[in-house]
């Protein structure tokens, strides 16, 4: 997981797995590390496993930020584990993006 920024939006990428075993601390690191308000970016593109603990982790950022006035995209490839995942899953697809440009576009 790493921090950073992109454009005016911060930006979370995170990579590997997110699943049971770290689903809580990941969430509780991103919490830990966003400010109130603006934008957020979290980058899935080189999550390569998302069980249900990662899903719901992300139902709960994305509600949380958005109910705290920070707009939010999951960027999540054209492919991949996270977003074959979270289409099964039939996770909002608002919030849903291919890639960074087009993520931080849509915050605009």
């Amino acid at each position: 997981m790493s921090f950073s920024r992109f454009g005016d939006a911060q930006l979370v990428s995170l990579t590997g797995e997110i699943d049971l075993a770290n689903a809580g601390e990941i969430g509780k690191t991103i919490v830990d590390r966003l400010n109130d308000g603006g934008k957020v970016l979290i980058d899935l593109t080189t999550v390569s496993f998302l069980d249900s603990a990662g899903v719901r982790l992300l139902d709960a950022l994305v509600g949380d930020l958005l109910m705290h006035g920070t707009r939010t995209r999951l960027v999540v490839g054209e492919r991949g584990a996270a977003r074959m995942t979270l289409q099964l899953c039939a996770f909002r697809e608002d919030v849903l993006t291919t890639d960074l440009e087009r993520a931080a576009a849509e915050l605009k």
